[in-house]
């Protein structure tokens, strides 16, 4: 049995993608999709028909070019998860965009037109994980959502303050980032890399998932943003990793034993204090943990980023259509 197929009776994989095509190959439980992602699907000759839908969609919905895009937008994701969501058995994670990861009340009613346009599609609320940001303002937005059975991912997670925040505010899921938090301590200490057991990332990954489990939280931890195959080995066991299409390939051409490194009953033993995660507290861990504070602000900067190449490669369709 090779690596792939062990690692899945441990864990839930997850996709990390928006390219169908790579979905339907791997058969992953759930998948997920951000700005980044769905910039490079939306190029593909083969999805032409979503992103040319959404754009009819969008035309019908308003009349200003500004709204046109903005509406766009949306259906693009909403295309893309819906049809992801025919292969799979599980959810998709859509992503609110990170332009409002400080305002939770924008989040909370972009959160509420994304669900109401997969609804529309005939695409329950339960088969959908709205992601955001787990800044302050999203972790509410979040509590707020949850309220409404709107379930969602709390994103761009790099500390233990965001995760048990986002927990206690009862987020479903979290995603925080192995991958970025190694490429922050490589260039931090000048180093070319680490052993899997010592990979910063991973060690951010099981303190969190120890944590929950310790204390009873309900809400689970999908390991994202790997590397290497190895730092995915080093969370087996995890509730869930979301894991890049590549990365599938390789641990799939790989074979050998794939021990279990997390459970929850090994975590129950462990003698781990409880957090205070109060407002002006949560920032203070922010704030003394370099770390975070950069990745979480780079990883928003960069979402933007694609958002805004996602913008512009859809305005000028828009145009095109309407001319």
């Amino acid at each position: 049995m090779n690596k792939l197929d062990q690692l899945r009776k441990l864990t839930k994989v997850v996709a990390d993608t928006g390219d169908i095509d790579s979905i339907k190959a791997y058969t992953p439980i759930d998948a997920t999709t951000n700005p980044s992602l769905l910039y490079k699907a939306a190029q593909m000759p083969q999805y032409a028909e979503h992103v040319e839908s959404a754009i009819r969609w969008g035309q019908s919905k308003a009349s200003s070019e500004a709204e046109q895009v903005l509406h766009t937008l949306d259906k693009i994701a909403i295309n893309f998860g819906s049809e992801i969501l025919k292969i799979i058995p599980g959810r998709i994670s859509t992503e609110v965009d990170a332009r409002l990861s400080f305002d939770t009340e924008a989040t909370v009613k972009r959160a509420e037109k994304i669900i109401a346009m997969y609804q529309e599609v005939s695409v329950p609320r339960d088969r959908v994980l709205i992601k955001i940001a787990s800044t302050w303002e999203g972790i509410q937005a979040a509590k707020q959502l949850e309220k409404q059975s709107i379930h969602c991912n709390c994103t761009l997670m790099f500390s233990i303050a965001q995760a048990v925040a986002s927990a206690e505010a009862g987020a479903t899921l979290i995603s925080p980032f192995v991958g970025r938090i190694l490429d922050w301590y490589k260039k931090a200490e000048g180093v070319d890399g680490y052993p899997a057991h010592e990979d910063p990332g991973v060690k951010s990954v099981t303190e969190i998932y120890n944590y929950f489990k310790k204390h009873g939280h309900k809400t689970v931890v999908m390991g994202a943003s790997f590397r290497n195959k190895d730092e995915i080995l080093e969370l087996a066991g995890c509730d869930l990793l979301t894991i890049a299409p590549t990365l599938m390939e390789e641990l799939q051409n790989s074979d050998g034993d794939v021990p279990e490194k997390l459970s929850p009953d090994n975590s129950k033993s462990m003698d781990i204090q409880r957090i205070d995660v109060s407002e002006s507290n949560f920032r203070w861990l922010m704030n003394n943990d370099a770390m975070a504070t950069e990745k979480l602000a780079d990883g928003i900067r960069g979402f933007t980023a694609d958002t805004i190449k996602l913008e512009k490669y859809v305005q000028e369709k828009v145009r095109k259509a309407a001319a």
